[in-house]
């Protein structure tokens, strides 16, 4: 019998213990007993679950901290950032920007990195308003954005300095990481559900 069987076979008796002497000592009707007795095993029942599976539902609330804090989804590997893909199918990761943090979706789709309005006034950027602003074509179709950029953007292993981005509310909450920035690195590249980050 192993370590786990010997658990359970203690927890059941322990179980059937507290319940039989329950019964006893209050001289319930039959019914009330059984009752009793179906309420008690259900609890033993989902208390032994819990214990049983108290592995596999540490993986799940760690996923979910990472999901809501997106800290844990990236680690150091040697030189390279790997990247574990989120429930929604995307790479994200968590990079200081001009010594403030900030949520990025990585898109190899978008020439150029992209910040909320939002985030920029959080973070402190300069954004340029003269003159015309640019005009984008995203899949929800023409916007337009306006010039900044990021001193200094760090995520792990990975730099870039004056880093050239588009402003703009139409981006709503989410910023997005761009060629510009992946063009810097000496490789990207994702296998499985990870993405791997190779600096120059």
């Amino acid at each position: 019998m192993t370590g786990a069987q010997s658990a359970e076979l203690i927890w059941l008796i322990l179980a059937i213990i507290l319940v039989g002497s329950a019964l006893i000592s209050r001289r319930w009707s039959l019914t009330g007993a059984l009752s009793m007795a179906l309420w008690w095993v259900a609890i033993f029942v989902i208390a032994l679950a819990l214990f049983s599976y108290r592995t596999e539902l540490g993986f799940v609330a760690d996923r979910v901290k990472s999901e809501i804090s997106g800290e844990a989804q990236q680690r150091i590997v040697g030189s390279t950032l790997r990247i574990n893909k989120s429930i929604d199918g995307h790479f994200w990761v968590q990079a200081m920007v001009n010594g403030h943090k900030m949520r990025f979706l990585v898109d190899s789709g978008a020439s150029i990195t992209a910040v909320s309005e939002s985030a920029a006034t959080a973070v402190g950027l300069n954004v340029d308003q003269h003159g015309f602003p640019m005009i984008l074509t995203t899949a929800n179709g023409a916007i337009e954005a306006r010039r900044s950029n990021i001193a200094t953007l760090e995520i792990g292993p990975l730099k870039a300095s004056d880093l050239a981005i588009v402003v703009s509310p139409a981006f709503g909450d989410v910023n997005v990481l761009g060629m510009n920035f992946l063009s810097q690195l000496r490789s990207w590249r994702v296998e499985g559900d990870e993405m791997i980050l190779e600096p120059a």
